[in-house]
């Protein structure tokens, strides 16, 4: 299957998408888990947290590697961290933004 650079943002941004799994991924860090140790860590069914796994192997976010009857997962590109920290830099300049519009509100208000 060919795939566009679009068709891999969209694929790579809808696997980010979802909290529980932007927190498997801080989970992680530059760590490989076993599964065993990641359900615990979350508190869901298994089921659960092995479907958001899937989503981020089949999105090329994680590497996966079976060891007898474990399943390892760590980060596959360590690059994913700049971008999740570039990602958090907008968010704070928009709330940063907000903050401010808010404020002057206020003060226009009295």
């Amino acid at each position: 299957m060919n795939r566009t650079a679009t068709d891999w943002r969209v694929r790579i941004l809808s696997a980010l998408s979802d909290p529980t799994r932007l927190d498997i991924i801080e989970f992680l860090g530059k760590e490989e888990r076993c599964v065993c140790e990641i359900v615990p860590a979350f508190g869901r069914a298994q089921s659960t947290i092995s479907k958001h796994l899937a989503v981020l192997f089949e999105a090329g976010i994680l590497e996966r590697r079976i060891d007898g009857k474990r399943t390892l997962y760590r980060v596959k590109n360590p690059m994913l961290f700049d971008l999740l920290r570039e990602v958090d830099a907008l968010a704070l300049e928009e709330i940063s933004e907000l903050k401010e519009a808010e404020k002057s509100l206020m003060e226009s208000a009295r």
